[in-house]
């Protein structure tokens, strides 16, 4: 039974870490999910700190990436109306069927809310590529934690490797 635990643990913690990549999955959730179901093995100890520690930084990652594209609207001098835009576009292009769909929605949600701001086509621009950079930054941030899960996933399987296998 804990192999099996242990495989689908594995399999979250990958799928997490495509998923910073990849809009349609939750990239950091899941990649928590893996962890916890590693303490649900009987080989390893339930540390409720340590899930409790990992929990709280996947909700603030989770709640930072759909705010970070907004805040580099609104650092590369976009309005109210493009962090609106950013937003709504980055939601809107989750559901696209097309490649990128999530970074055309975020760069062309602020685009088109500056526009309806009535902000002239340069500054709307400007406003977009920062939601563009904000998107890519929280990318890289999702990664960045994704793959330290991964990281404490592996030292816990090695610290308790003599008890697992």
């Amino acid at each position: 039974m804990d192999l099996i635990l242990i495989v689908l643990a594995l399999i979250l913690v990958i799928s997490g870490i495509l998923g910073s990549f990849l809009p349609v999955l939750p990239g950091v959730p899941l990649t928590w999910l893996g962890l916890l179901l590693l303490h649900f093995t009987s080989a390893i100890p339930m540390n409720y700190t340590f899930l409790g520690i990992t929990l709280v930084v996947t909700i603030i990652i989770f709640v930072l990436q759909y705010t970070i594209p907004a805040y580099g609207t609104r650092k590369f001098g976009g309005s109210k109306s493009g962090m609106w835009g950013a937003t709504i576009g980055l939601v809107v292009g989750i559901f696209l069927p097309i490649p990128g769909g999530i970074l055309i929605g975020t760069f062309a949600g602020a685009f088109i809310g500056e526009l309806i701001n009535k902000s002239t086509s340069k500054v709307a621009l400007k406003a977009a590529f920062g939601s563009f950079i904000g998107f890519l930054a929280s990318t890289f941030m999702e990664f960045f934690v994704a793959f330290c899960f991964l990281l404490l996933f592996c030292y816990k399987l090695w610290e308790y490797r003599d008890t697992l296998f």
